[in-house]
């Protein structure tokens, strides 16, 4: 029997359990938590980390090969683990994906629930991500079981207001119950040092100072539109008018040897060399086909990076368009020569889009800020005891 809230000391912080996802940009967020939650004053936390690697033997299991079982079956095992041992009294469950086998767990303890996208808009950029819906039935099976997980929750908390207004639109959730708290980087670690030259980092990251820097950040090259920026990129070097510049991408995907073009393929979430190479670089590219709200639009920003990405997902709340940064349509490599020409050749609107962005990430996307802002979710939801 798991010790209860009743038995706690007067002024002892909550055991909090805080199950998060480790694919794409998750396992980035996932470390942004657990260096800010650490301190926090009223909770005391305890990080299950859902990973996606799979045993050999698994793929013979049937069934067992699919994430979302995979996912929810180590959540759960480990929850029942942390019950056993010390208590849950809130728990926080980021996506969905683990938490659909999460059910019992959710009834008994207070569970914020965290999201970057809802089952139906992964369905609408699904084929950019190798995902195709499946029969009639089995969708509406789906949503349904979505939806109950949605209303198990004391609690919902989204990356962007993009994913609230589906989570209205499609399943019929009351919007009092979302808070939109987006993700947010590592303020601190992530800025400059220096004045905001774009020569930090330079000797770290082994760079030529006399070139302008193009960084593309995305394992899933295709879906992330690397082809579309290499392409745009070789037209622009045929271009007297465009200053001398390289493309650096960070990728763990294969890339065929091409002039101007460097790949990084070990570098790791908020590390030192990664971010000298944000630090070093003056435009940040993502022209991706299909996302959520990817994270590295954060880092970029808070560097004051110049911006040029898709108009998908809830890009739109970081990159405003001619404010924050550029924003082209997917796939549409015309478009996207003509933005980077622009940020290429006018100093003076990388600065002032640089500026834009940094001051927005700042005001809403500082990881401390908006951890701090989920611990009072946290304290908020175990008072108001589990869902019925």
């Amino acid at each position: 029997m798991a010790k209860s809230r009743a038995h706690r000391p007067p002024g002892s912080r909550l055991h909090a359990a805080l199950v998060v996802e480790q694919t794409l940009g998750h396992v980035t967020y996932g470390q942004n938590l657990q260096a800010v939650l650490a301190g926090h004053p009223l909770i005391d936390p305890t990080f299950i980390l859902v990973t996606y690697d799979m045993p050999k033997w698994a793929a013979r299991v049937p069934g067992y090969s699919n994430w979302t079982a995979r996912s929810g079956l180590r959540a759960r095992r480990a929850v029942r683990a942390q019950w056993r041992h010390s208590g849950i009294d809130v728990m926080f469950v980021h996506t969905h994906v683990p938490a659909l086998l999460l059910g019992r767990w959710m009834r008994r303890i207070p569970t914020v629930l965290s999201l970057d996208a809802t089952s139906e808009q992964f369905d609408r950029l699904g084929v950019h991500y190798s995902h195709d819906r499946s029969n009639f039935l089995v969708e509406r099976y789906k949503k349904r079981a979505a939806k109950w997980c949605f209303e198990r929750a004391r609690h919902i908390v989204v990356w962007s207001q993009w994913v609230s207004d589906s989570l209205v639109s499609d399943y019929g959730l009351d919007p009092a119950n979302i808070t939109v708290v987006g993700p947010g980087v590592n303020i601190e670690l992530w800025e400059r040092n220096d004045a905001g030259s774009h020569d930090a980092g330079l000797d770290d990251a082994g760079l030529d100072d006399s070139v302008l820097r193009v960084l593309f950040v995305g394992g899933d090259l295709h879906r992330k539109g690397a082809p579309a920026l290499m392409e745009a990129a070789r037209r622009l070097r045929t271009d007297a008018s465009v200053p001398p510049f390289e493309v650096h991408l960070v990728t763990t995907g294969r890339v065929d040897p091409e002039p101007g073009v460097i790949v990084h393929d070990d570098m790791k979430p908020n590390s030192p060399e990664l971010r000298a190479l944000y630090h070093s670089s003056h435009v940040f590219c993502l022209p991706t086909l299909g996302d959520c709200l990817p994270m590295v639009l954060c880092e970029a920003g808070v560097v004051g990076l110049a911006v040029i990405a898709t108009d998908v997902g809830a890009i739109r709340e970081i990159v405003v368009h001619e404010r924050t940064g550029l924003l082209v349509e997917p796939g549409d490599v015309d478009a996207l020569e003509m933005a980077l020409r622009r940020v290429l050749t006018e100093p003076e609107l990388r600065e002032r889009l640089g500026s834009a962005a940094q001051e927005l990430v700042r005001s809403r996307f500082d990881a401390r800020a908006n951890a701090m802002r989920l611990g009072e979710i946290l304290v908020e939801a175990a008072s108001r005891g589990a869902s019925t």
